[in-house]
């Protein structure tokens, strides 16, 4: 057995890239060679700021030999049928071919063939060049007067077979057996002969790290020390870290100074420019929980004076960064939020849904009514998203737009607004990824649900919802966020009437009376879409529902749109629960009943999935889809559904009567624990059911002769069908 080497060389890689194009380029050679017969031990790969490589071992000399075998016609054909076998299968004689036997079609012939392996270095020359024209890079580019496209200029092609040079040539550039150190340490070039051989040529004479994962945790282990050394601790963060492993071939952490003066800077802006300019770690001191006046940076190269010169330089650097961030924010001070706010008028939101002025009006209204259900005070919640997007005209979001809405809430503090209020604004984009915190004061959740349900109905009113992979408007994270909002404060609302709300604010633009007048919006939203928000809507505008010309007009159109928005958040809230463990079944089961409490949701979804791990649960189940499916035969047989209360004077079995009886009692105790929310014990009241729905089938048959008969059992099983859809749709529960 053998090894194969592929190494790739060239100018460097963007870290964010390197370990996708690690992973790619190793599936494409197992890939490659497992099409090609070849089977081997494992794959390793490798990547860096210069450098692709991938190490297979265990490889034979040559591919499998292969049998190929070609049915033809029968014994007996047409000459003509025979000739054309003949051709294809490339055999002289018929006698070279077998004859074999099918019991039900006769003898036919077989042309069998052995096809011997291929040596490996045949198929590697020919799969590699391949590999490496067909490669994918979010970004490449050509150079010279090639036309092989690649990240960056690609300068050396390593590859080595059981020690030899295995020849090919990819748009001019030839492989070999030589590869490159560290630029300035170690550049050799060096000649490898083995996959030991260039691990250990490298990381001793090339100065090169050549395992990711090896630089990550050296960077890691060396940052934390060297914090510990001073006494400070590193602020940590895993982004960065990745980055910066990708930069540096010979990694060397330095711990450098700046001036303490930078710390009156909001801490979010020094450890930004420090990241996002300087791929520097912020330090803290751990006495204060502070940042300190440090900051740690991974060089490429061990200095003679031990990195004392490029602390200083690096340092420079940053004090010219800091004092442009500080120039920000001592001007940006000395503008009022408010007066800031004014010119959002002049920034489209999006043309169709006016500027980010317009949002902000709508915002604000919402989160005024919003605020009584999550506890905030009306006032203070329109007043924070009124000033929430204020800070976008600023100096400092627009150097670092990263810092919307943090740079609001410390301009809100500087000018004497509330801490609710300015804790609103800096925390109403939240939560902008699976581990980022959600709001949780009543202020900041009321403006956080606002500004995301604007959002999410203004682009489903003009009909840019997400399609495929594609989102451009994040309105995925926006739903998701609304979701975890709600959830993880257990903010109680029928979400399809806040919806209808924020559609009337959205389209209130084309008929400005329903902008003003929601509970008549609501009034006809009823009318024309009573099963969605009946439940949602007080009985006092129920009996005043009217027909409305002007906003039928409107509503017709958007109705069917926010339906499809809540089957959105329904996908949403699948997502979020079977991250938790749930079952995609349970949701299906819960949501076909129309509720939109999402709290509620959840806790049906949750009672369900206990009540069916259970024995009783488990076998009403399955009593269940036996009256689901008799009933579904028989009603698609007689066309009509059976609905409805059987008739006692028509019971002719006890099995018959202690079911109606079971399910009247059962009914009554699950309504009642259902209004008290109470689903276990509604889910308990049902599997009292168990026992006399199981002696029904075991003694009753259904399909009896006497058509008055028949209709009145199954009218029985219609009601076993109805007590369960009472707490979820049971048909879409798996077995």
């Amino acid at each position: 057995m053998a090894d194969l080497l592929l190494e790739l060389f060239s100018e460097e890689i963007p870290a964010r890239m390197q370990a996708k194009a690690e992973a790619d380029l190793k599936a494409a050679i197992e890939k490659g060679l497992a099409e090609a017969g070849v089977e081997f031990e494992r794959a390793v790969a490798l990547s860096g700021p210069r450098r692709l490589a991938v190490c297979v071992e265990g490889l034979p000399a040559k591919s499998a030999d292969v049998k190929e075998e070609k049915k033809g016609p029968k014994v007996g054909a047409p000459e003509k049928a025979v000739e054309g076998f003949l051709r294809g299968a490339g055999l002289s004689s018929i006698d070279e071919a077998e004859v074999r036997s099918d019991p039900k079609k006769g003898d036919f012939y077989v042309a069998v063939r052995e096809v011997p392996g291929r040596p490996l270095q045949d198929i590697i020359a020919e799969l590699v060049p391949e590999i490496v024209r067909g490669f994918h890079w979010p970004k490449s580019m050509r150079w010279g007067r090639g036309e092989l496209r690649w990240v960056r200029p690609l300068q050396r092609v390593l590859c080595v077979f059981d020690g030899k040079v295995v020849d090919f040539e990819i748009d001019g550039l030839k492989s070999g057996n030589q590869t490159e150190g560290h630029r300035i340490m170690g550049r050799g070039p060096f000649e490898i002969t083995s996959f030991e051989d260039y691990k250990r040529v490298l990381e001793s004479d090339g100065c090169v790290v050549l395992s990711r994962e090896d630089r990550r945790l050296l960077i890691d282990e060396q940052a934390h020390v060297t914090c510990l050394e001073k006494g400070l601790e590193l602020v940590e963060d895993k982004g960065l870290l990745d980055e910066v492993t990708g930069l540096a071939e010979w990694p060397v952490v330095i711990l450098g100074e700046m001036d303490p003066d930078f710390l009156t800077l909001p801490s979010e802006v020094i450890q930004l420019s420090m990241r996002t300019h300087q791929k520097y770690f912020a330090v803290r001191d751990p006495k204060t929980g502070e940042l300190a006046p440090n900051f740690v940076v991974v060089a490429n190269v061990e200095a003679e004076d031990g990195g004392e010169a490029i602390a200083a330089g690096n340092s420079r650097v940053l004090s010219a960064r800091l004092d442009d961030a500080r120039f920000f924010w001592d001007n940006d001070r000395k503008t009022p939020l408010e007066e800031m706010a004014k010119k959002l008028s002049t920034i489209d939101f999006k043309k169709e849904l006016g500027t980010i002025a317009d949002k902000v009006e709508r915002v604000a209204t919402l989160a005024r009514e919003l605020a009584p259900k999550v506890g905030a005070e009306s006032d203070v919640a329109a007043r924070a998203a009124r000033l929430a997007k204020a800070d976008l005209v600023s100096g400092m979001v627009g150097e670092f737009p990263e810092l919307q809405g943090v740079m609001g809430g410390y301009y809100a503090r500087e000018q004497g607004e509330a801490d609710a209020v300015a804790t609103a604004i800096a925390e109403h984009y939240k939560p902008v990824g699976a581990s980022d915190d959600v709001p949780s004061e009543p202020v900041s959740i009321a403006v956080a649900l606002a500004d995301k349900l604007d959002t999410l109905v203004g682009f489903w009113a003009i009909d840019e919802k997400p399609t495929g992979s594609k989102d451009p408007f994040a309105l995925r994270r926006a739903a998701l966020g609304v979701v975890r909002i709600i959830l993880e404060n257990e903010v109680r609302l029928g979400l399809y009437e806040w919806l209808i709300r924020q559609g009337s604010l959205v389209e209130g633009r084309r008929f400005g009376r329903a902008a003003r007048d929601f509970a008549q919006f609501l009034k006809e939203a009823a009318r024309l879409a009573p099963n969605m928000i009946a439940g949602n809507i007080d009985a006092s505008i129920k009996a005043h529902i009217t027909s409305d010309e002007t906003l039928s007009e409107l509503l017709e159109p958007l109705l069917p749109k926010l339906d499809d928005l809540l089957s959105f958040f329904a996908d949403r809230l699948k997502q979020y629960l079977r991250d938790a463990g749930a079952r995609h079944d349970l949701i299906d089961a819960v949501f076909a009943l129309g509720e939109d409490d999402l709290v509620l949701i959840v806790k049906r979804v949750e009672a369900l999935g206990a009540f069916l791990e259970s024995d009783d649960g488990a076998n009403l189940l399955a009593g269940y889809k036996r009256a689901a499916n008799i009933l579904k035969a028989e009603e698609k047989k007689d066309g009509k559904a059976y609905d409805g209360a059987p008739d006692p004077k028509l019971f002719e079995q006890q099995e018959e009567r202690a079911l109606a009886e079971g399910i009247s009692e059962s009914v009554a105790a699950a309504e009642a624990a259902l209004q008290a929310e109470d689903f276990e014990k509604a889910m308990g009241a049902l599997s009292s059911l168990r026992p006399p729905v199981d002696a029904f089938f075991d003694a009753v048959t259904v399909n009896a002769e006497r058509p008055e008969l028949r209709q009145n059992r199954l009218l029985i099983l219609g009601s076993i069908r109805d007590a369960l859809h009472r707490v979820a749709d049971f048909s879409k529960v798996a077995a």
